[in-house]
């Protein structure tokens, strides 16, 4: 997918080939560029640091990726309530909002 006979796509050509396999395959008309923020947002929501997102899309410097997706990775604030609803969980068998709405979930 990323060469042929030897030689690398350049930018245009990869999307080419791109635009070619998705339309033989009949898929929708996203891009490879629409692919690249699907990783890197799937790498940030499995909890990846902005480190080894850098890498894994090839920027320079870190804050290549944070000026583009530093808003994907969780607030302290999000952290926190997450960490409760766990705690809350382990004590009482149940999420933290199945307290809250009466509604109880089965083991």
């Amino acid at each position: 997918m990323f060469g042929y006979g030897g030689t690398y796509f350049n930018r245009n050509s990869a999307a080419d080939r791109w635009k070619q396999a998705r339309e033989a395959a009949g898929i929708g008309g996203f891009t490879l560029h629409d692919l690249r923020h699907f990783y890197a947002s799937g790498l940030v929501a499995d909890g990846c640091d902005v480190v080894t997102v850098q890498r894994a899309l090839g920027h320079a410097q870190p804050s290549i990726t944070l000026n583009t997706y530093s808003h994907l990775w969780p607030t302290a604030e999000d952290k926190t309530r997450t960490a409760g609803s766990r705690l809350i969980a382990a004590v009482l068998g149940d999420s933290a909002d199945s307290v809250r709405t009466g509604e109880a979930t089965s083991p």
